[in-house]
Parts: C-alpha cells; structure tokens; sequence
C-alpha cells in the first residue's frame, strides 16, 4: 500500500518517471519545431502532417486528462450507458467529413471560421472565433482544474501550484514549437496514457480477484449495461441522446471548433483529413471503453467509496495501490493528457485570435509578422487558461458530479449556435449576416438560460425554471441548433417583404 494522498512521500523511482517524462516531452517539443518562420508554419504546420499523426493529435486532445481522471468515476458510481455518446460521435464525423471537410479545403483557409466571411461576411466571422475564444477558454480551464488534482494529490502540493507547474511546463513547448509540437507531442501522451490505462486495469481487476470475479460482481450490479433504449430527454446517457446528442457535438466539436479544425487544415491532403477524422472516432471509442472499464474494475474492488469525491477516486487509486514506478507512469500519463489538451487550446486561441481577429481587422498578411503576434498572443492565453482553471478550482472543486460532464455541458453551450451557422451557411442565398449574428445571439442566450436555469430554481423556487433545468446536457447541442437555424429563417422571411414593399 502506497502513503496516503497529501503526503508527499514520493518514491525515488516515481519522481524519476515523472522528471524523465517532462524532460523528454520538451527535448521532443524543442527538436521538431526547428526551422518555424512563419505564421503557416507555426499555426498549420506547414500543412505536412502525417494523416496518422493527425489522428492521434484529435484523440490525444478532445479525450485529454477528463477522459483519465473523469470517465473511470462515471462507470464506477454508475454503468457503461456513457458508450453511447461515443457511437453518436463517430456517426457526426462521417458527416463532417463528407460535408464540411471538402469546404475548408477550397482556397487558403487559415482557420475555421474563413468559410463563414466568405459567406457571411467578416462580422460573423469574428463573432464565431469569439464564441470559440469564450468557450474553449472556460472548457479549458475546467480540463486543467481537473489534472491539477492528481498531482496535487501525489505531491503534497495544494491545487493551485500544481495548476501553475503544469501550465508552465506546457507553455514553454508550445511557444517555442507551435502545431508541429503540439502534434508530435501528443502523439507521444497518447502512447503513454494509454499503455497506463491497460496497467490500472490488469491491476484493478486483480484486486477486484480477477476479470471473471469483476464482471461478474459488475453484472449482478447492473454496472455492464451499454444501451438504454429509454426515449428521454432528462435522463443523461440513453441510446436516442447518445447517437442523435453526440452526433451533433461531434460534428460541432470537429466541424465547428477551431481546436480540431486546425489539425485538419494541417493535413497533406482532404483525403487525409478525413482519414484522420474518421480514424479518431474509432479509437476514442476503444479509449471510452478502457477507462470506463477501470472504472468497474475499480468499484468492484470495493476501491469507490461514496464519501469519496468522483474525480479523485482514480487518482487515489493510482496512488495508494499502485507499485512504485507504476505509479509514477499512471500519474505521468494524467499529466500527459492535460498538457496535451492545454497545448492544444492555448494554439488554436493565438491562431483564432492572429487570424480572425488581427489579420481581419487591420489586413495585415505578412506571414512573419504574423508569426510574432501568434507567439505573443500564446502567451497571453497561457496566462489565461491558467487563471481560468485557478477559478474553477474555486468554483467546481470537490464535488461528486464527474468534471468531463462539467466541461462538456459548457461547451454544448455554445457548440449549437456555431454549428447552426454552418446550416445556415448552406441555407438560401437571401439569409446574410444579418440573420446569422442575431440567431446566434438568441440560441446562445437561450441556451445559457437552460445551463443555469437548474442552479436558479434551486435558489429562487421557480418551477418553470426546474423543468427547463432538467434537460440533460447531450440535448444541448441539438436544441441550439434548432433554435439558431429557425431564429436565422425567421429573421430572413421578416426581412424580405419589407425589403420589397413600396
């Protein structure tokens, strides 16, 4: 048995993996980055990624270290119905490969958002990349929150100076190295996240007296159920949610989010982006599976007591049952996918920002100029991740609901009225920018009625509010979707008749 959690007493061989780990992540970050002069190749690099090495890139960062700490608490205080999610997350990429992906490869585009001032105009433009600059900086900081804990709990330190550790180790790699680092060193913590997660489970299971012992405490339990058939729209994991919710995230998330287009854009080719995009919605599945199945073998181990808040229970295990070594691995992996996630974040906003908002507000197009701004502003959003996630540590610490459903409910938030615009985009010619900035305003405002309208009833007693407040998080996307294609029609049939009247 390892020392309790807060101790602080490390094993020479685990600070040794985790040292050896950090020192090896920059000497990778440093090494492929060389040669960067420009704003192209800083941000896309270069557009010669590998289409494999892309694939590993969109894993390595949408699961990022929720998937580790967040995911094996969801199986163990509940069951394996949050798979379905995943489903619908392969069947949204298939979409936005067939019908988004051919359209960012028309011409130069240097972010997402481009196709929509090509359409739109620059307004719209730049109100996407700010609704994408606000959410992924609040989903981000909740991401970063969350990986603090376990090293908060190995090392003795509290939260915030392990936010600050973390978030300083990230931030030199990925302003010295850019997208080509990012990848390259994601492609590395997936490797390494995963071969630990296939540890925690033998090991788990082992205490748990076997695999045969844990899934069969497991299914007497009721803890292997896959799929509910239930049609609700309250209840958080069912089949419908799942494919039709997970769907329309995935196809946001990956269609939509300046995150995971910017990978896609760094592809060699189309067919290669959409090799990389479909790919990833195969592996995240398996990956979902893995640590859902920690999770299980976790609690039939008796290893999940309630008192326990959900996302501590993996990091504690890692901790207090794991060999010396071992542990250091598991905990290297947790830090892994944090950094991966940050990089990832803290690129795609100094791209967003460079492009969408310098670029197009002053038309400025020297690529080496460019390339200073970009590397200025990823310091601007290292500082501000960072504090985003010392906020949540205040905000959301300690508590049972798992923090992946935190982060994930903020981003639905907003996803709905950006992929909305996209719909809209294909729509008839007569909708403009004039009805797609409104119709994104009122989805977002309604949809941020729907996330705090649960916490509101609470305090204010309102029953309309605490129906409103039941709707599970998987709906989020497609009920801002919904909102934001009829608002823009509405708008753009009002509009035409007046604009035709004497």
């Amino acid at each position: 048995m390892r020392p309790q959690p807060g101790t602080a007493d490390l094993s020479p061989l685990d600070l040794a993996v985790i040292a050896a780990y950090f020192g090896f992540t920059l000497g990778v970050g440093m090494w492929v980055s060389r040669n960067q002069r420009t704003a192209g190749d800083y941000f896309l690099g270069a557009r010669d990624l590998p289409a494999w090495a892309i694939m590993l890139s969109i894993v390595a960062t949408e699961t990022s270290a929720l998937t580790v700490i967040s995911v094996p608490a969801i199986a163990a205080r509940g069951d394996l119905t949050f798979l379905q999610l995943p489903l619908g997350y392969l069947i949204g990429r298939l979409a936005v490969a067939w019908w988004l992906l051919p359209g960012y490869f028309t011409g130069e585009q240097e972010t997402a958002y481009v196709r929509l001032e090509h359409r739109f105009g620059g307004g719209t433009r730049r109100v996407a990349s700010g609704i994408f600059l606000c959410t992924r900086l609040l989903g981000d900081g909740v991401r970063i929150y969350a990986s603090a804990i376990p090293l908060a709990l190995l090392t003795g330190w509290d939260i915030p100076l392990s936010i600050l550790a973390m978030s300083a180790i990230t931030l030199v790699y990925t302003w010295h190295g850019g997208l080509k680092a990012v990848v390259w060193v994601d492609v590395i913590q997936l490797g390494v996240y995963v071969a630990g997660g296939v540890a925690a489970l033998w090991i788990a299971a082992e205490l748990a007296g076997g695999t045969g012992a844990m899934f069969a405490a497991a299914s007497a339990a009721g803890k292997l159920r896959i799929l509910d058939p239930a049609i609700s729209f309250t209840a958080t994991y069912t089949l419908l949610g799942g494919l039709v919710g997970g769907a329309m995230l995935s196809a946001a998330s990956h269609g939509t989010d300046q995150l995971i287009v910017q990978r896609l854009l760094a592809s060699r080719s189309l067919r290669d982006a959409q090799r990389a995009l479909i790919g990833s919605g195969v592996l995240v599945l398996f990956q979902f599976g893995l640590f859902l199945l920690i999770g299980t073998a976790i609690w039939s181990a008796g290893l999940a007591p309630a008192t326990t808040p959900a996302d501590q229970l993996f990091p504690r295990f890692v901790i207090e049952h794991l060999p010396a070594g071992l542990a250091g691995l598991l905990v290297a992996a947790i830090l892994a996918a944090a950094m991966s996630t940050q990089a990832s974040a803290i690129n795609a906003l100094a791209s967003s920002v460079t492009h969408d908002l310098y670029a197009s507000w002053t038309g400025v197009r020297d690529p080496v100029h460019l390339l200073r701004v970009g590397r200025a502003w990823t310091v601007i959003w290292g500082v501000f991740t960072t504090g985003a996630a010392l906020a949540f540590h205040g905000i959301a610490g300690g508590g049972q609901t798992p923090v992946v459903v935190f982060a994930l409910s903020i981003a639905s938030i907003t996803y709905g009225g950006l992929l909305g615009a996209y719909l809209l985009a294909m729509g008839p010619k007569r909708i403009t920018g004039r009805e797609v900035l409104p119709a994104i305003a009122v989805a977002v405002t309604m949809m941020l009625v729907v996330f705090f309208s649960k916490g509101l009833a609470v305090r204010t007693g309102n029953a309309g509010l605490a129906w409103v407040g039941q709707l599970a998080w998987p709906w989020y996307v497609p009920l801002g979707t919904l909102i934001t294609v009829t608002t823009g029609l509405l708008f753009a049939a009002a509009r035409r008749p007046t604009e035709g009247a004497p």
